[in-house]
């Protein structure tokens, strides 16, 4: 019996009751249990009776006891206990709990997949780092953070476009053309440019493309090798990301927005609403009506949009494409554009609390990193996977909250030891499979003569119960990551799985000793291996890190 089963049946327990008149009150659409956080206390708990005690008119106690004489006689269930103010603890017995093994088996891949979020569409904008230069450890934390949010949200049903802003248009691609170009000629970058060896390797790839730029005029070759070296540096940003597991959806030109006169539909829509105005020759957007500490400019006295304006007209863009949702990922030193962003929300019509959502992460550092020999004065991300690993970083990345600031230590995440948790997790999993590979050498089958040979009632070990018990919450964990936006509780979850695995299987042999008889008992643990392999494959897979099959 999974949670998801136990919530359904305290919820028809209680609609029996209403309708027998034993209880005056609205059932509720979804009954939440948890684990009690004392095992002695049962598998399963739920503070129904407490929610709606008052609405009834009854003590809680009073409630939990009419549930508890009608959950205590479902099939599966072996005690039902009334704790302190009304809280009940249910037992499973042992056949109602190792059934999941095999419901786990038997949906592979989508096991723990869920339909909370079913109806949403989300547009989730991540990373967006300026084509102007490499993938650096200020953007790892979104990329690995904002892909595995969007694998849970879409693992609880929600549609999710995962995109990558690319900042396109401005003053910086200027700067970015004439450094390539100096460097091309073998001058120093200008003042203000962008320093580094990749630029040097950038002119190197423009000139590949295009064998004549230098015998150009400079105004003649700005624009190639502008184009050209935005072309290069965005095909190595993608590579990188790659080579992360990251991917998006949609690359969304910010150039775009301006060759489209997009910027000026914005302006004219906002202004429709009501919220924009004219001051000092300026456009003005109106942003203190909805919690801006100031209003913002979206067109200069001299004609030219703003930052600010093509983040109005960006926003426009997706809620044109149809997207519900908004969520953006932005860096610790963004926090001034969180009120911006709901009130262009809010402008447009929409409502902040409901159409968008700005998350802000904290700078993760890394012991004993050193700058990138290619770009001079960053740590490159890829030269991070070159030294941790792509798993070891993600992982690492994934375990805690966006909003915690992080150091990772890389001496810990080298270690093949219990304490380096990417490496417990996986080991759990390779564990997991080389069981099964020594289960099925020694004639141990999940099935006989066609017949799936699975009795669950023999999973009754306490470490047995454990593992399951910690397996059937796997589905909750993923939508409440999902719900909160906090991948970290996957993570964390899948280490408390693998701890009752490893104590599961230093307690109960799968494969039998020497010429002991294979039997039921054998068979049903090897469905409970292969549950577990299973569950840890899924959730290392919605964090982006593989599960060996060996280590």
């Amino acid at each position: 019996m999974t949670p998801e089963e136990l919530s359904a049946a305290i919820s028809a327990c209680l609609a029996d009751a209403v309708r027998a008149g034993e209880i005056s009150v609205d059932v509720p659409e979804d009954i939440r249990v948890e684990r009690p956080k004392n095992r002695e206390h049962g598998d399963w708990a739920t503070n129904i009776a407490l929610q709606l005690g008052k609405k009834a008119g009854m003590n809680p106690r009073e409630l939990a006891g009419i549930l508890a004489e009608r959950l205590g006689g479902l099939e599966g269930v072996a005690s039902v206990e009334i704790a302190g103010p009304g809280f009940l603890n249910v037992t499973l017995d042992a056949a109602a709990a190792g059934a999941l093994a095999k419901t786990i088996v038997e949906a592979g891949e989508a096991y723990g997949t869920n339909d909370t979020l079913e109806g949403h569409v989300v547009n989730m904008e991540f990373v967006s780092a300026n084509p102007t230069g490499p993938l650096h450890i200020g953007h790892t934390r979104w990329a690995a953070l904002g892909d595995s949010i969007a694998r849970v949200l879409r693992a609880s049903g929600a549609k999710v476009t995962r995109e990558y802003y690319i900042n396109d248009a401005g003053s910086q691609m200027n700067v970015f053309a004439n450094s390539v170009l100096s460097r091309l000629h073998g001058r120093d970058v200008p003042e203000g440019g962008y320093p580094g060896q990749y630029i040097v390797d950038l002119g190197h790839d423009v000139l590949t493309a295009h064998p004549d730029v230098r015998e150009l005029t400079e105004d003649a070759a700005l624009p190639i090798v502008r184009h050209a070296a935005y072309e290069a540096q965005m095909k190595d940003i993608k590579a990188t990301l790659a080579a992360f597991d990251v991917s998006f959806d949609v690359y969304f030109s910010e150039k775009s927005l301006h060759d489209a006169g997009a910027i000026e539909s914005a302006v004219a829509r906002l202004r429709e609403q009501g919220h924009v105005f004219d001051e000092d020759g300026a456009v003005w957007l109106r942003t203190t009506d909805f919690g801006d500490d100031k209003d913002r400019v979206l067109i200069r006295a001299n004609g030219e949009p703003t930052y600010f304006a093509a983040d109005a007209a960006y926003y426009l863009s997706k809620k044109d494409r149809g997207f519900g949702e908004k969520i953006y990922l932005l860096g610790a030193d963004h926090h001034g554009y969180v009120n911006r962003l709901k009130a262009i929300a809010a402008c447009a019509g929409d409502d902040p609390e409901a159409n968008i959502e700005v998350l802000i992460g904290q700078l993760v550092s890394v012991n004993g990193a050193k700058l990138s020999k290619r770009a001079g004065n960053i740590i490159e991300l890829k030269d991070l996977i070159d030294w941790l690993g792509k798993d070891a970083v993600r992982y690492s990345l994934a375990r805690f909250p966006a909003d915690s600031p992080l150091t990772l230590d890389p001496e810990l995440l080298k270690k093949n030891t219990n304490e380096n948790p990417v490496f417990y997790v996986q080991y759990a999993h390779a564990r997991s499979r080389g069981a099964a590979r020594n289960a099925v050498a020694a004639g141990v089958e999940r099935t006989v003569g066609g017949e799936d040979a699975f009795d669950a009632a023999l999973l009754d070990h306490k470490t047995e119960n454990e593992l399951i018990a910690h397996l059937a919450a796997y589905p909750s964990i993923v939508g409440k990551a999902a719900e909160f936006r906090e991948p970290h509780r996957v993570a964390r979850h899948l280490e408390t799985i693998a701890a009752a695995y490893h104590s599961w299987y230093d307690n109960c042999r799968i494969a039998p000793l020497g010429d002991e008889e294979v039997t039921d008992l054998n068979r049903t643990r090897l469905w409970l291996n292969d549950a577990t392999s299973q569950v840890l494959a899924n959730g290392l897979r919605l964090l982006g890190v593989s599960a060996p099959e060996r280590m």
